[in-house]
């Protein structure tokens, strides 16, 4: 592993030309690739081992991926702490739920709906591709105004837009079933296509990073005012990226809709945003490699409590852990990282190959 030519990058980058980006992409192209190739990995064992409870812990994982790199296209690389994002995840579950539920299901449960929707019955990659553009939309809208904040106001701006959505999912009975559960959603139980949208995620991050645009955020992030005399347009590059991690929330939802065939707004609230804020920090905020390995430490980590709480026969007695210790470890995890290693276990860092000097 070594430095992160995705999170810290020469000035001389800062407005790269065309010829400097392409040499930027052939440099930092190895990290998503090897990131994507620990995820199949992953999927392969799955695979191999034709357990299904496994494989549906193996596709919460990949729903965790895309939810977690969205944070990190935008906190990530704007600095700015977000606690809305899940919003979004909110808004992709429902849309794909609107459009892949049998029609006369919808009509009885959610006779609110335009009428264009309670007769769409769409194939879930279709509805995926549409909840993405939708969440991304929303987070254009609210972003407009959220992203000419900064620091802690535009923090807990964030967390109004959840609470706010929340809100409103939770009492828009004939749309959106408010908390009562909504369900017909299709069951996607094959891993491959939660491993391509968390390939497409970590793809779309890359690409963001190496971007004109994303080299000039975080230009921001790090030397506000210096970008800013540079003539950075701070709250359009903020906003950019705000509307990218939409889309990739909002494909991070319809993921989970389809993984478990039903959704709730509580499913979408604080349980998750924290879940994975966690995930991220453990990781490190700056680093792709981190959101993704962020992921995988604390996933197989819950996994492991659960089944521990769950009981573990030994001989012929069962030990179990006391239940809820999933969230006092996540917590404790969390304290014992911010304060020896603030910047996550990765940094800033990025995972990638090492080159053998062959100079004696």
């Amino acid at each position: 592993m070594t430095d992160a030519s995705l999170s810290t990058l020469p000035p001389a980058l800062a407005n790269p030309r065309k010829p400097a980006r392409f040499a930027l992409a052939r440099r930092t192209i190895i990290t998503p690739i090897l990131l994507s190739l620990l995820i199949l990995a992953v999927a392969i064992v799955t695979v191999m081992t034709g357990s299904r409870p496994f494989n549906q812990a193996m596709i919460d994982i990949m729903v965790r991926v895309v939810l977690v790199v969205g944070l990190y296209i935008f906190i990530g690389n704007s600095g700015v702490l977000s606690f809305g994002h899940i919003g979004f995840t909110c808004l992709g579950a429902y849309a794909a739920a609107w459009l892949t539920i049998n029609p006369l299901m919808k009509k009885t449960s959610l006779p609110g709906l335009p009428s264009f929707l309670l007769e769409a019955r769409l194939p879930y990659w279709q509805s995926a591709i549409i909840a993405a553009l939708f969440a991304g939309l929303a987070a254009l809208i609210f972003g407009k105004v959220l992203m000419r904040l900064s620091g802690i106001a535009a923090s807990i701006a964030t967390f109004a837009v959840l609470a706010m959505i929340n809100t409103i999912y939770s009492n828009w009975e004939s749309v959106t079933g408010a908390t009562s559960s909504v369900v017909g959603i299709p069951i996607v139980r094959v891993i491959w296509p939660y491993v391509g949208a968390a390939i497409v995620a970590i793809f779309i991050a890359w690409g963001h990073a190496i971007s004109r645009s994303g080299l000039a955020l975080r230009a921001a992030r790090d030397e506000p005012t210096a970008a800013a005399a540079s003539g950075v347009d701070i709250p359009k590059e903020r906003l950019i990226a705000f509307a990218i991690s939409g889309v990739i929330m909002g494909l991070g939802g319809a993921a989970t809709a389809h993984s478990i065939g039903v959704v709730t707004p509580d499913t979408f609230y604080l349980g998750l945003t924290f879940i994975t804020l966690a995930m991220l920090v453990v990781g490190g905020m700056s680093s792709l490699s981190g959101a993704v390995i962020g992921v995988l430490l604390l996933s197989a980590l819950i996994q492991a409590l659960r089944w521990l709480e769950a009981g573990v026969p030994l001989g012929s007695t069962t030990f179990a852990l006391p239940k809820g210790l999933q969230e006092i470890a996540l917590g404790v995890i969390m304290i014992v990282i911010l304060a020896l290693r603030p910047a996550g276990l990765i940094g800033n860092r990025e995972i990638t190959l090492f080159r053998v000097n062959r100079n004696k």
